[in-house]
């Protein structure tokens, strides 16, 4: 029996169960990857400031923090099951049943695919996968690569690509369709990387963008955005262009795109051929929420948190006792605020468990989780604070009933 499980050994995970265990509370980690650190470990950017952000250094850190507390942590360790029982939480792994008085899911997020004619050649890749594949283990995804999809992750794991020496040949669109509206249209494509204008490699650019804070401006600049795209990092950033098909016969060997106009429509007959032998597509993130699923926690759909998320507090509390939730899983946003969040998580959980003279400590916690994402480097959602008052307001309505039953 341990006073707290943590499932996820990411930034959140790992931030959250050394603040706990520093209280004196037995904590254990559990996560089914080879090493700690989560989507962190891919993670490597220059910041607005000049610093370097180094995920793997970063998980290290973490990690080492979380040893020198006294967390127990397992890794390569699924969860498959877990289930609430006379106030206690009982996981269930493949070879143990683990128990705790308090639960925290920490499980992050996963990639959302983008169905494109010929996806499923070998070569064919989510960008996450080539951000781990290069910054973790080393190895190139390919010599020569399209990333579909722009956004502000497409645009840092480019540069990140870029940096290791691959050829980036162009970053482009998908094909508009039911699915793909949002990441698939330039107007909405630019106002997204707004927030990641700090990322241009030239102060031209970086000056450029704040005009297009503008709406006029922002439409003219789709309007005659130039067809064969902007260089950034010696890579094309084509926003006028969209690739309607990967070919090759056993693996990737180029992409069909097309020039659209400025609602993301094709112009039929612009069509050509750009070869390579890997594609990235990217169709932005989504929070990991099966685990709360299973715990029997509502959820919202909150488009500015990027989709379903369990319903919870700025405490990480949710309406289940004894069950939390911190990171990626309550809204994409960056290894920072998970961070931040983690703490609170932390604090919550020690007050729960009976640790006296936290208050201080947590109202510090929440102050900076809200200090962190005003100075987010990275900003996924361009409207997260809205996302985070909606998810507050759903949380007051939520109690609120309970209060009348």
């Amino acid at each position: 029996m341990y006073d707290i499980i943590v499932i996820g050994a990411g930034p959140a995970g790992l931030a959250a169960a050394s603040t706990a265990a520093l209280e004196g509370l037995h904590v254990l980690v559990l996560d089914e990857y080879i090493k700690p650190g989560g989507r962190l470990l891919g993670q490597l950017y220059e910041e607005a400031d000049g610093n370097w952000w180094n995920g793997i250094d970063e998980s290290a850190k973490l990690y080492d923090q979380a040893i020198h507390a006294g967390v127990e942590i397992l890794l390569q360790t699924a969860v498959h099951d877990m289930e609430r029982h006379e106030s206690s939480w009982f996981i269930y792994t493949e070879d143990v049943v683990f128990s705790s008085k308090q639960l925290l899911l920490a499980t992050g997020a996963a990639e959302s695919p983008l169905p494109i004619p010929g996806w499923t050649l070998p070569g064919v890749m989510s960008v996450g996968a080539a951000q781990v594949m290069t910054n973790v283990h080393r190895v190139k995804p390919g010599d020569r690569g399209i990333i579909i999809g722009v956004n502000v992750l497409s645009a840092a794991i480019a540069m990140e690509l870029h940096l290791a020496g691959i050829d980036i040949a162009a970053m482009a669109l998908p094909p508009l369709n039911r699915i793909t509206t949002k990441h698939a249209r330039p107007k909405e494509v630019v106002e997204a990387l707004l927030h990641a204008s700090y990322l241009a490699p030239s102060r031209l650019l970086r000056i450029g963008s704040k005009f297009m804070t503008n709406p006029f401006m922002r439409q003219l600049g789709i309007t005659f955005y130039p067809k064969n795209g902007v260089t950034m990092w010696g890579v094309p950033i084509q926003l006028r262009k969209a690739v309607i098909e990967i070919y090759g016969t056993n693996q990737v060997e180029g992409v069909i795109v097309s020039t659209i106009d400025k609602d993301g429509n094709p112009i039929y007959g612009s069509e050509e051929n750009i070869a390579c032998d890997f594609v990235c597509i990217d169709g932005g993130l989504y929070p990991l929420t099966e685990l709360a699923e299973l715990a029997g926690c509502p959820f919202y759909y909150v488009n500015e948190l990027g989709g379903y998320v369990p319903l919870h507090n700025e405490k990480m509390e949710t309406p289940i006792e004894g069950l939390y939730v911190a990171g990626n899983i309550t809204g994409i946003e960056g290894a920072k605020v998970a961070i931040s969040q983690g703490i609170v998580a932390g604090y919550s959980m020690a007050i729960r468990s009976g640790k006296q003279g936290l208050a201080d400590k947590l109202q510090d916690a929440l102050n900076t989780v809200h200090d962190t994402r005003r100075q987010a480097a990275i900003q996924f959602h361009p409207k997260i604070e809205l996302g985070r008052d909606i998810i507050q307001k759903q949380w007051e309505k939520y109690q609120s009933r309970l209060v009348q039953i």
